[in-house]
């Protein structure tokens, strides 16, 4: 079975934006660490994935740990954005098409969790501004 992991790198990347819509399930899931409730729908998961990909650049941005098994991946990252260091795990789940159902990020320490919420909040704010402009996501 194939898995989107290695897609998924390349879209970290390139921030390509329809590779990342080609690997999504378009009833995707997403799991904010800073949203009570889950994004659904493919379109709302481009949108956070998309926004965090902006939010963290420039930020040394990288991966430093895999754990891959048939149908789910975890990965962690290291991060450092305005003097703050981050460290994060995505665990990434996909169906037998290798389409990503699922995508949960989870954040430590408490201050990098309020300093991606920050900056999270500015970048989904300019998505805002661009979806009233009718750029396709």
């Amino acid at each position: 079975m194939t898995n989107p992991i290695s897609s998924w790198h390349k879209v970290v990347e390139s921030k390509d934006a329809d590779m990342l819509k080609s690997i999504l399930h378009k009833e995707a899931t997403f799991y904010s660490p800073i949203l009570f409730k889950p994004q659904k729908g493919r379109k709302m998961v481009l949108a956070y994935l998309l926004s965090a990909s902006n939010m963290f650049e420039g930020s040394g941005f990288h991966y430093v740990k895999e754990l891959i098994s048939e149908k789910e991946a975890i990965l962690e990252f290291n991060a450092e954005i305005d003097g703050i260091k981050i460290d994060g795990v995505d665990i990434i789940s996909w169906d037998e098409e290798a389409k990503i159902t699922e995508f949960k990020v989870m954040l430590r320490p408490l201050k990098a969790l309020e300093k991606v919420g920050e900056k999270m909040k500015e970048q989904l704010e300019k998505m805002s501004l661009w979806e009233k402009l009718k750029l396709k996501l």
